[in-house]
Formats: structure tokens, C-alpha cells, sequence
């Protein structure tokens, strides 16, 4: 993942120096807990108050539920005046900017290396992760720039995230799965009680998970013990029980396949209202990311109606999260890359746990029913500390050819780890050196109706969006 930079700081460093720097600073990659970024952040008196804050936590769809968020918002208006709109998360794909953006503009290098600076003078004797380091930054060029909105994407669970230190007016949580289980736990209900930990009283929670741990729910249950129950649980919407979607076919295409948002408000009494938005037209992101960030804005009073969120539908589509590159035959020079044609259609997904996998295969499946690729060719390098066995797995028959490669950094895994995964349901398995090379011979080999499947981590979609874009 590459980061460019132009700007330095008083002392010369340019922001690559400066990430250098935070990478050697602290004694391990990942040290999760508060009490250090806490006590560095009231030195720096972090205040959101400001604006409205959305912190977004889950295994998966973190980052594609912040995207349609931030769309939604951007359409607003205040008082006649757009609002503005910033985002936080992480990881980046080629630069560190991408980290945060305010108006969809990746931040500058210069706002970066001065909130860089402010932290190393404040900090003193405290030791800050690279995490913790540039989560306080970009807190600073919010606190700077005063946006009205400022999503914040959780980087690892939740109650010791980071990000955790703000008291947000909005908790989320996306899907609960099996990831980082050195970190988090090993089954579903123990990390969905770290995901869980963003949550505050007096807050409207939203649980996008249609098959929720109980362990989220008890920990919305908990924090709001002590508050009117009726309030409490009017800012409490939980997936399949007051939001939920059915499918329909499309009114103005009937050979097209659209759904139907609902939303049921308690009133008084047993009585109870219904709100639906119907003729919805399929989504470039996972359908469940929309789902949940829909709940998000009608808990805040946002209006919506078919013709509105089709349109943020059609605008939010996420860089390596399902992004397909459409192989045109008629200008093939516009896919030129190291003198190699773009044989077929290329999709990107930075997918890297059984989730992930699950939610893939169905997609490749998908394609395949509506004969839309003849056959699909994977291109796959994972990390050595991810649950390849069962990422890998759903795809047992949806893919017709593997190549495989480690990635060029220390938490790799190599191509043996997964070819031995792979040999208990294909033997059409091709290993190579670097993921590029797995590329382009992919790509030879294809045919116009073929697709190939690029996936693994962030750092596999990284190295082959560049040969592309």
C-alpha cells in the first residue's frame, strides 16, 4: 500500500518519513486498549461536539456502510447550505490519505505532518501504536476543519478501538463473524461483545447483523438499563425485528429483481406505524451495508423516499469491495498495462475471512445462474494469520482455476499454506511467485467471457488495482 508525499514538517520530514517514524515508536503493530490514547487525547482536548457522529463497527461492510452514509449526507442541506461530510478509516489501498476525506477530498499531507506535530510535542513520555498515532491526527484536522458530519470506521473490534474514545450520537454495528481471533475471541457471541463495546446510553444504536449475537443484544440491553425503556428502545433498531427488506420485482422492469425496505415504529399502545421504500434497485455494495445505513438515516430524521436513496444506491460504489472492471472489447487500448491487454472482466474484493467468502461465492454463484461469465479464475494471496481453510472453502464450486502467490509482507502466507487448503475440492491450482505474475498470467490465459476474481486482503487488491486503474 503506497503513500506519496510532497509536504514536511519543521524539521524537514516528509509524511512517508513521518509514517516510517510511527512504525518504529511503539513495541508491537497492534496494543489495543484506551488509557494511553485516552490520556494523550485530553492533553490535545479532542472535543466533537461540534458535529454529529456516526462510529461504524463489525467484522465486515464497516467501510461500504460508511461510503452510502457519506453519500446521503452529502445530499443534505442545512438552512439552504450543503453539509460537510468526513469520514475515517483505515486500511488505505494505495495512499495513507485516503484515511480520511472531508467531501470525498483525501486530506492533505500538510494537515497530517502539522497534527503529527502537535502529538509529538504533547505526548512526552507516552508510547502511541501507529494506529492510535494517526487516529489522534486525524481527530485534529477534524477538530480543524469542523465538518457537520464525521463518520468514523471502527479499525478492530470496538471497545478498545481507537476510535472508541469519542462518544458518538450514533453506534452501528455490520455483521458479526469469526476475525482476529488472537484479538477478539474465537466464536461469534465474544466478538460481537468487543464490537459491541462503541455503544453508549442515550444513543441510537443500530444492529445491521440480521442473525445478531446475543451478546449484542444484551450489551445495547445493558447500556440503556438505567434510561426510560420506551426511550431507550425507540433509539434501539435491531435488523429483522424493526427494519427489514423483502424483494419484489422491479415496476418499471419486470425482468429486473428489486427489494423493499420496511421500518416499523411502536407507538402508543400496542399500535405500531410502517414505513416502506419500494422499487429499490440492486446495489453495487452488499445489499446488507444499505440496509443498516438506511435505519441510520430515518433514526436521524433524514427524509426518504424510492426515488432518493435509488440515486445514492447508483453513486455509492466502494473502491476493492466488488468493484468490476468491464473489459471493453472496442477500446482495448484503455486497457493497456505492461503491454497486456485486459483480457475479460477483473472484479476486485479486499475479502479476507469466511464471511467475506461466504458472501463472494454466492455473488460468483449469482453470475453464473444468469450465465453471465462462463468461467471465473481466482487470483488469491491472504495473510498467514486469517482463517484461509474457511474463507477459501465456499468457493468449491464456483471457481475454475486458481493462482495463487504470497504478498511481500512479513505476515504473508505462503503459497503451500494455501494450496494445501485448496487440494481438499480442486487440483487446478497455479502457484507463483508474486501476486502480480498470478495476474497477468491469469489474464492471458482468459477468455472474453471469463472473469477474474481478484481477493484476499487489502494488500493482494492494493498491488493489482494499480495494474489496472
Amino acid at each position: 500500500m503506497l503513500n506519496q508525499s510532497k509536504s514536511h514538517s519543521k524539521d524537514g520530514k516528509s509524511l512517508n518519513e513521518w509514517l516510517c517514524y510511527l512504525e518504529t515508536i511503539h513495541k508491537t503493530e497492534i496494543d489495543l486498549g484506551l488509557s494511553r490514547i485516552n490520556q494523550v487525547a485530553k492533553r490535545l482536548h479532542i472535543d466533537f461536539s461540534f458535529a454529529c457522529v456516526i462510529t461504524v463497527a463489525g467484522t465486515n461492510g464497516k467501510g461500504t456502510t460508511c461510503a452510502f452514509l457519506e453519500n446521503a449526507f452529502l445530499g443534505e442541506t442545512v438552512n439552504g447550505e450543503k453539509q460537510k461530510v468526513a469520514v475515517y478509516s483505515s486500511p488505505h489501498l494505495e495512499h495513507f490519505n485516503e484515511r480520511l476525506r472531508i467531501n470525498k477530498f483525501d486530506v492533505d499531507d500538510q494537515s497530517l505532518i502539522i497534527a503529527f506535530e502537535k502529538i509529538e510535542i504533547v505526548r512526552q513520555e507516552i508510547s502511541l501504536s501507529y494506529y492510535e498515532y494517526t487516529t489522534l491526527a486525524a481527530f485534529l484536522v477534524l477538530m480543524a476543519v469542523k465538518p457537520d458530519v464525521i463518520i468514523l470506521e471502527v479499525g478492530l473490534g470496538g471497545r478498545l478501538d481507537a476510535t472508541n474514545i469519542i462518544d458518538a450520537n450514533v453506534a452501528v454495528i455490520t455483521t458479526i463473524d469469526i476475525d482476529h481471533q488472537s484479538f477478539l475471541g474465537n466464536d461469534r457471541e465474544t466478538i460481537g461483545f468487543e464490537k459491541a463495546g462503541i455503544m453508549r446510553a442515550n444513543q441510537h444504536i443500530i444492529v445491521g447483523d440480521p442473525d445478531a449475537p446475543q451478546s449484542v443484544l444484551a450489551y445495547a440491553n445493558k447500556v440503556n438499563a438505567t434510561s426510560n425503556h420506551e426511550q431507550a428502545m425507540k433509539k434501539v433498531k435491531i435488523r429483522n425485528k424493526d427494519f427489514f427488506i423483502t424483494e419484489q420485482a422491479l415496476s418499471t422492469n419486470q425482468e429486473t429483481q428489486g427489494w423493499q425496505w420496511h421500518f416499523i415504529e411502536p407507538t402508543e399502545g400496542d399500535n405500531e406505524t410502517k414505513f416502506s421504500l419500494n422499487d429499490l434497485v440492486n446495489t453495487h455494495i452488499p445489499q446488507d451495508n444499505v440496509v443498516t445505513a438506511l435505519m441510520v438515516l430515518k433514526q436521524l430524521g433524514i427524509t426518504l423516499t424510492t426515488a432518493k436513496v435509488n440515486n445514492i444506491i447508483e453513486q455509492t460504489q466502494v473502491a476493492g469491495r466488488t468493484e468490476l472492471f468491464i473489459c471493453d472489447y472496442h477500446k482495448s487500448n484503455e486497457f493497456k498495462y505492461n503491454n497486456n491487454e485486459q483480457q475479460c472482466d477483473v472484479m476486485l474484493d479486499v475479502g479476507h475471512n469466511p464471511h467475506a467468502g461466504r458472501f463472494l461465492a454466492k455473488t460468483l454463484t449469482q453470475f453464473k445462474t444468469q450465465n453471465k461469465y462462463q468461467r471465473v479464475i481466482a487470483v488469491v494471496a491472504m495473510l498467514a494469520d486469517k482463517d484461509i481453510a474457511n474463507t477459501l472453502a465456499p468457493f468449491n464450486e464456483v471457481i475454475d482455476d486458481w493462482n495463487v502467490a504470497p504478498l511481500v509482507v512479513p505476515r504473508a502466507a505462503t503459497c503451500e499454506q494455501m494450496k494445501k487448503e485448496l487440494t481438499h475440492f480442486t487440483n487446478s491450482i497455479n502457484c507463483f511467485d508474486n501476486i502480480s505474475q498470478a495476474f497477468k498470467m491469469a489474464n492471458q490465459k482468459a477468455e472474453s467471457t471469463d472473469l477474474i476474481l481478484v481477493f484476499g486482503s487489502f494488500y493482494t487488491v492494493a498491488e493489482i488495482r494499480l495494474l489496472l486503474v
